[in-house]
């Protein structure tokens, strides 16, 4: 049994809570806050974008504490999950790798790109597990098309396209200041950058246009070059009118199959513009079976399952790889000096 300690009890960190209660061989045994009433089991302060408010959980039975240097500590903890807000990533994790702990961190790894770099490399040298919480490629549709692209089921790949897009956010004071999340060119935008890396691998390099304040990404276009490989392209960022909330999706462009993909919160109602749809050369159109448990929080326990798996040895971290998730920031960055100079950045 893998015995996880969660540390920092925001959203994320209710978030993997919840999606722990269906994994298989590991279970949430111990958790850290600073707030006393969180520690007690009052957890209905929680609110996210997504999901149910928090309720009141019942601690009777875990670890808790305001000090995460107690978890890093316990050595019956095995696996540490930083679910802090991104600019205390590193500090902790850093700790967490040195302590000898293997570590999972949500996403973004960082916002600093050398900070990102040492944290990969800490882990290498200290040959412990550095595991990053990328949840995108758990969701159905995006698990289908990267399992599409990679194991050629259509055929090879010719071009892809993707979107990502939301208004400016209110609904967390957290989101407030796009300078701490590092601009929705790293905070939302790097989903598609981890993806890509993911499913297509790192291209060679980004020719990128786009909006920056104060250096950083709010929305972006840009075109991944690959010397020999697809047309790749992607639009992200957070100007979007209020009404339209969040959306994305994608457009898959095999040698036997095109493959669609489109959803979004329109004017507050959840609209799937284009379901999952498969239309191949002899003219017929097909929506596959997805599976999947339906809870809101179920692409969650997939990524917790892999990250459980991979200390137990079971199978490789595949996109909760750290080496992954510092490709995905390097192409943030990437993009920021491709718009700053109206030139292709090279890899």
């Amino acid at each position: 049994m893998i015995r996880i300690g969660i540390i920092g009890v925001g959203f994320m960190g209710y978030t993997h809570f919840e999606g722990a209660r269906d994994l298989a061989g590991a279970k949430v045994t111990a958790f850290s806050t600073r707030d006393p009433k969180k520690l007690a089991g009052d957890w209905t302060s929680i609110q996210g974008n997504f999901g149910p408010p928090g309720g009141h959980v019942d601690v009777s039975e875990l670890k808790c504490c305001a000090d995460y240097r107690q978890l890093l500590a316990d050595p019956e903890i095995d696996l540490i999950d930083v679910c802090l807000p991104t600019d205390k990533h590193f500090d902790v994790v850093i700790e967490s790798l040195k302590a000898g702990k293997p570590t999972l961190v949500e996403k973004p790894i960082s916002v600093d790109l050398a900070q990102a770099e040492q944290m990969v490399r800490t882990a290498h040298t200290a040959n412990v597990p550095l595991l990053v919480g990328h949840v995108l490629p758990f969701f159905p549709e995006f698990r289908f098309a990267a399992e599409a692209i990679q194991d050629g089921r259509f055929g090879k790949i010719k071009a892809a396209h993707f979107t990502r897009v939301i208004s400016p956010p209110d609904w967390s004071n957290d989101m407030s200041d796009f300078r701490k999340l590092g601009g929705w060119g790293i905070d939302l935008h790097i989903h598609d950058n981890h993806f890509i890396a993911h499913a297509l691998g790192k291209p060679d390099g980004v020719f990128s246009r786009g909006l920056l304040q104060d250096g950083f990404v709010n929305h972006v276009h840009t075109s991944y070059l690959y010397s020999d490989g697809p047309a790749v392209s992607c639009v992200s960022g957070g100007i979007a009118a209020k009404g339209l909330a969040f959306a994305h999706g994608y457009e898959l462009y095999f040698e036997n199959a095109t493959v669609l993909f489109d959803a979004g919160t329109l004017a507050g109602e959840w609209t799937v513009s284009r379901p999952l749809s498969v239309i191949t050369n002899d003219g017929k159109m097909m929506h596959p079976e997805l599976g999947g448990s339906g809870k809101w929080c179920g692409a969650f326990t997939d990524e917790l399952q892999v990250a459980v798996d991979t200390i137990a040895g079971s199978r490789s971290a595949g996109p909760l790889s750290g080496d992954t998730a510092l490709a995905a920031l390097q192409l943030c960055w990437a993009e920021a000096s491709s718009i700053q100079s109206g030139s292709v950045v090279a890899f």
